[in-house]
């Protein structure tokens, strides 16, 4: 069949029409339900699932959310940028909820641009302080690039809460340190009858700030280890306060800083805290529904 020129200009104009309005429903989501794509949350049953993510010498938490909003605190260096972004896409997840950047060292922010250009992020939490390096500049970056906004992250404030999840920040106390870790953004998790703590690497300064300033607040079942293990944080009035029952060192096999130090080993095994290492036990994932109970999961069964 052959067409006029005017008869296919005719038929152009007709396809055009139809691809319009068909990319207006596929870009704005519309699908069989007639959800919004962006509102296409994983459903969590009930579970609030923390993976404690293996990524060598460095800090990385993903917190699934049981209203199956997520979390991600800190995402080690650089070179594990692309591996945390595919494991969070593997759990399904297209937008992480709250971004959190406990303080602006390479082996916390390192892999956080990727993060940063490969989601669609809610809100992003960060202490106030600054530093020079092209890691915490192209995080910056990014963020601008994307029109994000940072909130400034500082003890008394809530970052969620409704009638089951509530989301503190415990930390930073003070506006200024001297030392970087001290900045560490402080979070403390409660489900229900559940908890966790997470410290960054927050060492012995701040956790008696927070034992001033918050002491009932610090109790928690499950502790992610300030500062990879070092004998610098985890003191003893500060175990003591948060008493976990769990807890969960995150470093890299054989790392040059001797994480986790024998001190820290030595208080955790004394108080009867049971501790998992990402650098013997690989990813740990603590998930639970509220009702006090745990349920542990390790890339390595082995005995720490």
């Amino acid at each position: 069949m052959r067409f006029d020129k005017k008869s296919l200009t005719s038929l152009i104009i007709i396809f055009a029409v139809l691809l319009a309005i068909v990319g207006v429903k596929v870009f704005n989501g519309d699908v069989d339900d007639n959800k919004p794509a962006s509102l296409k949350i994983p459903n969590n049953d009930g579970q609030l699932a923390v993976h404690f993510f293996d990524v060598g010498q460095g800090d990385s938490e993903f917190i699934e959310l049981p209203n199956g909003q997520c979390m991600l605190i800190d995402a080690s260096v650089s070179s594990y940028g692309d591996k945390i972004v595919e494991t969070i896409e593997g759990h399904g997840y297209t937008e992480i909820d709250y971004l959190v950047a406990t303080h602006p060292h390479a082996d916390h922010i390192g892999g956080m641009t990727d993060v940063v250009e490969s989601f669609e992020i809610g809100e992003i939490y960060m202490p106030k302080v600054s530093s020079t390096s092209k890691t915490f500049e192209g995080l910056l970056t990014a963020i601008s690039d994307k029109g994000l906004h940072i909130n400034t992250a500082g003890s008394g404030k809530t970052i969620y809460s409704d009638s089951e999840v509530q989301i503190d920040i415990l930390a930073p106390v003070s506006e200024s340190y001297d030392d970087t870790n001290n900045y560490s953004v402080v979070v403390k998790i409660t489900y229900g009858s559940n908890s966790f703590l997470f410290t960054g690497d927050a060492e012995e300064l701040s956790e008696n700030e927070m034992l001033d300033s918050c002491y009932d607040e610090l109790s928690a079942d499950v502790l992610k280890v300030g500062h990879h293990g070092s004998n610098t944080s985890s003191s003893d009035a500060f175990l003591q306060a948060v008493n976990p029952e769990y807890a969960v060192i995150s470093c890299g096999a054989g790392n040059s800083y001797g994480h986790p130090h024998s001190e820290t080993i030595t208080k955790l095994k004394n108080m009867g805290i049971e501790y998992y290492r990402t650098d013997i036990n690989g990813t740990v994932t603590i998930s639970c529904a509220g009702n006090g109970d745990y349920d542990i999961e390790c890339d390595n069964e082995l005995d720490n």
